[in-house]
């Protein structure tokens, strides 16, 4: 007889341990062990939170090289039966060779589970044929657990889940993360109960009345948009280093429907408008896909959502300064153009007007369709498949961590036919698919990329430009990482164009991300190793820093209501002249819509305890000496352009975290 030494190493979470019974049955080129019960001398085992349990399984004769492991489990009498989390499982055999096996999963139920040693492999590698069969196990039950459903028609598709417990265990939140998302929503919601305004259908009064509300929840930066948000220089600021900072490019000709001359405007510094655009110096936010949307109903009352033309000057002290505004798409003389030499009201409500614009653009296109329902598509497809062994489930599961619940809990409890923003949103409703899907529509591949992007808005060169900065340096960190870990497995890009799984990865996000559409550039497969490392590239950073670019601030520049508007509930003006301070204030959403919008900012800008930064990885998937080191001068490489943005930001007014590694987290979570 031969034995070998099992070691389990089960997960510090929250509700990880079991006292169920756990059984293993090893398998290995030359045979496979008995099903055996892993028990102490005692005759039974505790799997407690965090603790190392080592056990032994005998067998006649050497069972060769390790392929795979069995596990399942069953309560014991009069026991009920729970979940457990192990990390790992470790095997020494009789010949000293030592095996892992990453697990990093909810055993549930009691069907036998399968995991793989370790090592990577590539469908091509894995010649043995218990190898192939634990694949296409794995990947016909995955099959069955992550399902595509269509949402809406136009949309990205999502996962099919009736409900929450419906989701698989592997992906759901901790307990840890579950108690305080819910505790976080529920002492919101409560304080505004309790203050008597998220049943307030009254117009606010003054703006002192919304200071007193703002003044309960507030940030340092939050602190600061209050003070400046009726400041042009602030205003320009936003377009650079807010919530929504891709939607600015330079303007090398104007719009023809936004006729704009040189005896219009004013420059500081002097010179035309149309010198400025000669030099770059004139950039342009077009919000084109808001323009006839229907605009919600909220509190029996119409509202307002305007398709603004923006045009701001950079000033010879690198300012980012507004020149023009019109708020709707068609010209006309009901449709003014607004200038910064207007009456201070006419100019402020045509910022309030873009501002509100901004938050729909900036929530539907740039925050949920750009990172949450791109992120879904991303995982679903891995989880579908690609199985646990394969280098890239290792590089990007990850990145997966939450994604599915918060994007479950999103669709229930944000834009379901109930939900907050359908509720209380200029946008909400049938507005909302409108703007998705044309977003969806003129999507591009080079958009998603940041240096390709940065590019093609001509936004190489604008000075004070963090989110640029900041991103660009992320990006060829992330590059760098995933071209040495991808390297590693594929020397040709013929092994990458004849890697199966990694071909079904790439054709189920065409088809179900991007609905087979062309004209968005999106790889329907890969043909060489280059064009392997350019997408997972993408997928890392769009799941990491642009969701915490596009997500972090949200309540910084949004928890000041003036600043950004979840909706308006006046037409805005059709000639100059007269407006108001009591114009704006009977333009501005009621009092619970405000404190319903604020409430949900601060919720979704709240950082969970079990966060987990980008480089951090909880779960040690890769096992070999060459991609550990890897992810070791990964994390060296964050921990220096944190540092850097750190220093970069101690002399800055307003200080620009959203790209700092150490606080923006390694998956859509939140």
């Amino acid at each position: 007889m031969v034995k070998y030494e099992v070691i389990v190493s089960n997960s510090s979470l929250a509700q990880a341990a079991t006292t169920n019974n756990v059984f293993i049955k090893l398998v290995g080129t030359d045979g496979e062990s008995k099903r055996t019960w892993l028990t102490s001398i005692k005759g039974s085992a505790t799997f407690l939170l965090g603790a190392e349990s080592k056990f032994s399984v005998s067998c006649p004769t050497s069972l060769g090289k390790l392929v795979l492991i069995e596990l399942d489990k069953k309560p014991l009498p009069m026991f009920p039966e729970n979940n457990w989390f192990p990390n790992t499982i470790k095997v020494k055999s009789p010949e000293g060779d030592i095996y892992t096996f990453p697990i990093y999963r909810w055993i549930a139920g009691r069907e036998v589970h399968l995991f793989r040693e370790g090592t990577a492999l590539r469908i091509i590698d894995d010649n043995h044929h218990l190898g192939k069969y634990s694949r296409e196990k794995e990947l016909k039950l995955r099959g069955e657990l992550y399902r595509w459903d269509v949402y809406k028609e136009g949309l990205p598709h999502c996962m099919k889940a009736d409900n929450a417990s419906s989701l698989p265990c592997e992906v759901v939140f901790s307990f840890t993360k579950t108690k305080e998302f819910a505790l976080t929503a529920a002492a919101g919601l409560a304080e505004l109960q309790l203050k008597g305004l998220s049943s307030c259908e009254q117009k606010w009064s003054d703006i002192n009345a919304i200071k007193k509300v703002f003044c309960n929840k507030k940030t340092d930066i939050s602190e600061y948009v209050q003070q400046h948000w009726k400041d042009d220089a602030f205003f320009g600021y936003q377009y650079l280093n807010g919530v929504n900072p891709s939607l600015i490019r330079r303007c090398s000709a104007l719009p023809e429907n936004f006729t704009v001359t040189d005896e219009m405007v004013f420059l500081r510094g002097g010179g035309s408008l149309s010198g400025e655009i000669q030099k770059g110096n004139i950039y342009l936010c077009d919000y084109k896909q808001l323009d006839g949307v229907k605009p919600n109903t909220i509190n029996g009352k119409k509202q307002y959502l305007m398709a603004p033309l923006v045009l701001l000057h950079k000033t010879p002290d690198d300012k980012l300064m507004p020149i023009a505004i019109q708020l709707k798409q068609t010209s006309g003389e009901d449709n003014p153009i607004f200038f910064p030499t207007d009456s201070e009201y006419d100019w402020l409500m045509a910022k309030i007007f873009v501002r509100s614009a901004d938050f729909s653009e900036h929530q539907l296109n740039a925050h949920l369709l750009r990172t949450h329902l791109l992120a879904e598509v991303f995982a679903v497809s891995l989880l579908r498949n690609v199985p646990m062994v394969h280098p890239l489930y290792k590089l990007l599961i990850p990145h997966t961590r939450y994604t599915l619940q918060i994007n479950f809990l999103a669709r229930l409890a944000l834009i379901s036919e109930t939900g907050v923003f359908t509720k209380f949103a200029a946008s909400g409703g049938e507005g909302m698919i409108t703007i998705l899907k044309r977003s969806l529509s003129s999507m591009t591949y080079s958009s998603l990329c940041l240096p390709d992007d940065i590019a093609e808005r001509g936004m190489i060169s604008v000075p004070n430009y963090h989110y640029r900065d900041d991103g660009l340096k992320l990006w060829d960190i992330i590059h760098k990482f995933v071209k040495g870990v991808l390297c590693h497995y594929y020397k040709t890009d013929a092994e990458v164009h004849q890697d199966s799984e990694l071909q079904k990865w790439i054709q189920d996000i065409y088809e179900h991300g991007f609905l087979s559409q062309t004209s968005t550039g999106i790889p329907q497969s890969f043909s060489s190793v280059d064009e392997l490392i350019k997408f997972v590239t993408m997928v890392i950073f769009t799941c990491s820093g642009q969701h915490s670019a596009v997500n972090s601030g949200q309540y910084d520049y949004g928890g000041w209501m003036p600043n950004t508007p979840i909706t308006l509930q006046r037409a805005p003006p059709t000639t100059k002249g007269t407006t108001s301070e009591a114009t704006m204030l009977q333009t501005l959403p009621d009092v619970n819509v405000t404190v319903q919008g604020m409430s949900t900012l601060w919720l979704l800008s709240k950082q969970s305890s079990d966060f987990v930064a980008l480089g951090q990885f909880a779960e040690d998937h890769f096992c070999e000496e060459i991609p550990s080191k890897l992810i070791k001068d990964f994390q060296g490489q964050l921990e220096i352009l944190s540092t850097v943005i750190k220093t970069r930001n101690k002399s800055l007014e307003v200080p620009y975290t959203y790209m700092d590694p150490a606080l923006l987290e390694n998956s859509v979570a939140i």
